[in-house]
């Protein structure tokens, strides 16, 4: 019996539940807006490969603490610290109170990010300085004062053969230009640039300094378009390996790019899009 299967209709996969080695054992991370979503995913991936965690928020305290707890079931310890990362003060309260804390960071995961959408003539400049403030500034901020600690303390070769590293969650939106998310785009874009440029100035240092630009995951802030399944249907052209991704997936890639298994690896943007950035629209010749 000859029976078609649309892309539509590919199941989606289990992914595997295999115990993750202690990786980052001893080390400190923050991770930015860690409630929820891929912050929160890779703030529990870092706690179950054995690094201790600041799980930073700006509103659902109730959630972050939740993380905390679930990290701590692990065998790891986690604490919730609101900043918000756009403001330099809170940005350097929270480092200070995490190395009061635990004594330093080792990680810093720059996730908090937010969308305010609108069509080019309409982006009002409070969207403009809101979304770069956060996605772009907030992440300057916090790399800042990591690359401080980092140079402080230097390499502990008993826990890592690396100084520290930053990881910039950026987006596929640093290279694809977005019509109606204008700013959104810019802000990537300049992550990326920050990013390479940061990477460049410390590499001496022994600080490593990557992203990890997502592509469609299954995330509260991009339910529109895979909530219902006309939406996921649509999606789904976009995307050539035919499946959303899912929050762990960027949690384990980011396990990955801030163990010693990647020390050579700096000034790098990992795309973890499904081949969204191959454009599949050219896939039949355009």
């Amino acid at each position: 019996m000859n029976v078609q299967v649309t892309h539509a209709h590919l199941p989606q996969p289990v992914l595997p539940s295999c115990p993750v080695q202690k990786l980052l054992r001893g080390q400190k991370a923050i991770v930015t807006g860690a409630s929820s979503g891929i912050g929160r995913a890779i703030a529990l991936a870092l706690g179950n490969a054995g690094a201790d965690v600041v799980i930073n928020y700006v509103a659902g305290e109730d959630k972050a603490e939740e993380a905390c707890d679930q990290i701590r079931h692990g065998g790891s310890r986690a604490i919730a610290l609101r900043a918000d990362v756009a403001d330099e003060a809170q940005v350097q309260a929270m480092f200070r109170q995490t190395i009061e804390r635990f004594g330093t960071v080792d990680i810093l995961v720059n996730n908090a990010g937010l969308q305010q959408d609108a069509n080019f003539e309409d982006l009002s400049l409070a969207q403009w300085n809101k979304v770069i403030g956060v996605n772009l500034t907030g992440q300057f901020l916090c790399a800042r004062e990591a690359v401080r600690e980092f140079k402080r303390r230097g390499v502990q070769a008993e826990i890592s053969c690396s100084a520290g590293k930053i990881l910039c969650i950026s987006s596929v939106h640093e290279v694809i230009p977005w019509a109606g998310h204008v700013n959104y785009a810019a802000s990537k874009g300049g992550v990326m640039l920050m990013m390479k440029s940061i990477a460049q100035e410390v590499a001496p240092y022994r600080i490593r300094v990557n992203s990890i630009c997502p592509g469609a995951i299954r995330t509260p802030i991009n339910m529109q378009a895979w909530d219902t399944p006309a939406a996921y249907d649509e999606l789904l052209k976009l995307i050539p390996y035919k499946r959303i991704g899912e929050p762990e997936e960027i949690g384990r890639a980011a396990v990955w790019l801030c163990s010693d298994y990647a020390d050579y690896v700096h000034g790098v943007s990992l795309f973890v899009d499904g081949g969204m950035t191959l454009y599949p629209g050219f896939e039949t010749g355009g």
